[in-house]
């Protein structure tokens, strides 16, 4: 699930509980189910428990920050961005060693760096520690780092399906929210098996909800939106987007990005 932005933004609770209730419907034992999380303090702040059997095991993957007990140190991606220390980024263990399958359960959300960030993002920032130092100063490389870290095995063969919470989303200054006009409903779930599809199409709702607020498109690249940033104004950012990390996820066979050949099926409720 995504807690990045909570408690105000995040795979809300109830979508959470929902899965779970499917799953057991399914004979799936509540022992052999874990939702986890990166950081305990975002985890702890929405109360999954409350939605859930006790025998759910709700997982905080980094209890003590800068320890990496939870970490495989068998499988990581190492790369130099901007000179930084420590150039390693370790899968989580209990992917590696522990899981069979992977539900991923992101939300709709602008981001900063990476334009938007969904499933792609969720699975590959979500499975892998150390992965903020990919944007900084005004430059991002999260245009090929999402994708190379997504396409990581096991993690790329155990996530078996996503369900994007379009329930609420964000469309600027994600992915927290900064401030609640930046706030917005969807109130659509996206179901599927194929992330780089599903990105591709939750890309066109924030796009579409940025222009209707009047701000720049995640796909500007100018330096101007750079200088002088005011955290409320929609029209300037810290980085210089890189949107594109969905089509470079598609080059490297992780999905179809091109809308033609995406199969798009609507039911309305």
């Amino acid at each position: 699930m995504n807690a990045s932005g909570a408690p105000k933004i995040m795979s809300h609770p109830v979508v959470i509980g929902e899965i779970v209730r499917n799953l057991t419907e399914l004979g799936v034992k509540p022992a052999n189910i874990c939702i986890y999380e990166r950081f305990p303090d975002q985890l702890e702040s929405i109360g999954y428990a409350r939605f859930l059997s006790d025998k759910i095991d709700i997982r905080a993957v980094e209890p003590y920050r800068g320890l990496l007990r939870e970490y495989d140190p068998r499988t990581y991606v190492e790369v130099n961005f901007f000179g930084e220390e420590d150039t390693r980024s370790f899968l989580i263990r209990m992917i590696a060693d522990r899981f069979t399958k992977i539900i991923n359960v992101p939300n709709m959300k602008d981001h900063g760096a990476s334009g938007v960030t969904g499933c792609l993002k969720n699975i590959a920032y979500g499975g892998f520690n150390n992965v903020a130092r990919s944007h900084a100063y005004t430059r991002t490389h999260t245009k090929t780092f999402i994708g190379t870290l997504a396409s990581v095995e096991p993690l790329r063969s155990k996530t078996v399906l996503h369900i994007m919470d379009g329930l609420k989303g964000i469309w600027h200054g994600g992915p927290f929210e900064r401030h609640p006009r930046f706030a917005f409903y969807p109130k659509q779930m996206l179901f599927g098996t194929d992330a780089v599809a599903m990105d591709r199409v939750m890309r066109d709702v924030i796009e579409a909800k940025r222009k209707t607020e009047h701000a720049v498109s995640v796909f500007d690249r100018s330096v101007e939106t750079t200088r002088n940033v005011q955290q409320l104004d929609p029209n300037k950012n810290h980085y210089i987007r890189e949107p594109g990390h969905i089509e470079y996820a598609a080059s490297l066979g992780l999905g179809i990005a091109d809308m033609a050949q995406i199969k798009l099926e609507e039911i309305r409720l």
